[in-house]
C-alpha cells in the first residue's frame, strides 16, 4: 500500500462520485478505457474489490464503501494544498477558469475576456458554460458567477447587482401574433418551455402567466438554446435584459408584467483570491459585470 498513484486515487474517488467509468473519465479528461485501467491497477494494488458493474453503472462494494470517505479526506487534502499553493503565486499570468450559466457564459463573458486579453495577455480565461453550481472547493472552477450566494465559509463572494430580465418575443412573431402586454393577452399564446417536468411551467405562473402545457410550441433546456427558438419565432421566452437588448430582431412583450430580478454573485475561494492572476480576473469582471 505504499506510494499509492494519486491518479488512481482519483479515478477510484471519481467514479464513485459519479457512479460511472464515462462520466469520470469527462470529469477527469481522460478516456474510458484509460479511467478503467486506473480504477482495476488501484484494486489490484489494494488487493480488494471496490466496485461491482450493475449495468452500465459502477457500485461500490461494502469494502468501497468503507474505504470511500478515507479517499475523500485524502482528496480535499490535495485540493487545500493545491488552492494553498495557487494562491501564493504571483505571476500575472496562466490559466484562471471561470464558470456562469450557458447565457452568461456565451453573450456576457467574451467581450470581458477580450478586454482582459487586451490589458493582460499573459493571462488565458478558460470559460466554462454551466447552469450547475460549480464547486469551488474541488476546483471546478476558480471563479464562478452565481445568482445564489454561496453559504459556504470557505468562499468569498462579492455581491455585484440585481440583474433583471422580461418577456420577449421576435419581430416576425410580433406582427403574427400581435404585441401582448398583459398576463390576459398570453393566456393561449405560445411560449418556448424550458423542462418537461413543470419546473419553468411553475415558473411562469409564480409571475403572474395563467398558462399551461399546452401552451408551449417547443422546449430548450439550455438558456441559449431556448434563446434562439425565441429568435427564430417560435413563441415568448424570458432573457437576462442586457443580452436581449443586444439581440437584434427582438421585442419586449407583456410590459405590464414587473421584471424578473436575480442578483449576480461573483464568487472565488478565499485562498485563490490572494492569486495575482485570479484577483486580477475577479476584478475586471466585478467591473465588467457591473
Amino acid at each position: 500500500m505504499n506510494n499509492l498513484d494519486w491518479n488512481q486515487l482519483k479515478a477510484f474517488l471519481e467514479t464513485a462520485e459519479t457512479g460511472s467509468l464515462s462520466a469520470a473519465a469527462r470529469k477527469l479528461g481522460l478516456t474510458q478505457p484509460t479511467l478503467s485501467r486506473q480504477v482495476a491497477a488501484i484494486e489490484q494494488r489494494m488487493g480488494v474489490t471496490l466496485f461491482e458493474r450493475v449495468g452500465k453503472s459502477m457500485v461500490l462494494t461494502p469494502t468501497g464503501l468503507d474505504l470511500l470517505e478515507h479517499a475523500r479526506a485524502m482528496g480535499a487534502a490535495a485540493d487545500a494544498l493545491g488552492l494553498a499553493a495557487t494562491g501564493r503565486s504571483q505571476a500575472v499570468g496562466g490559466v484562471v477558469s471561470v464558470s456562469a450559466s450557458d447565457a452568461v457564459a456565451a453573450m456576457l463573458l467574451p467581450p470581458l475576456v477580450k478586454q482582459l486579453r487586451e490589458q493582460e495577455p499573459g493571462i488565458a480565461v478558460e470559460v466554462i458554460p454551466s447552469n450547475a453550481l460549480s464547486d469551488l472547493l474541488r476546483r471546478e472552477a476558480d471563479i464562478a458567477v452565481r445568482h445564489v450566494k454561496p453559504e459556504q465559509p470557505e468562499l468569498i463572494a462579492r455581491f455585484i447587482r440585481e440583474a433583471t430580465a422580461h418577456f420577449y418575443a421576435s419581430e416576425a412573431w410580433v406582427k403574427t401574433h400581435g404585441h401582448p402586454r398583459s398576463a390576459e393577452d398570453a393566456a393561449h399564446l405560445p411560449f418556448v418551455g424550458s423542462d418537461r417536468q413543470g419546473r419553468y411551467l411553475g415558473y411562469l405562473r409564480m409571475h403572474g402567466l395563467n398558462v399551461s402545457e399546452a401552451n408551449f410550441s417547443c422546449y430548450a433546456d439550455h438558456t441559449v438554446a431556448h434563446w434562439a427558438l425565441v429568435q427564430q419565432g417560435l413563441g415568448i421566452g424570458a432573457m437576462m435584459e442586457e443580452i436581449a437588448r443586444d439581440t437584434p430582431g427582438m421585442v419586449r412583450v407583456l410590459d405590464d408584467l414587473p421584471p424578473i430580478r436575480f442578483p449576480v454573485w461573483l464568487v472565488t475561494h478565499r485562498e485563490l483570491r490572494t492569486s495575482r492572476r485570479i484577483r486580477v480576473v475577479f476584478e475586471a469582471l466585478a467591473e465588467g459585470l457591473g
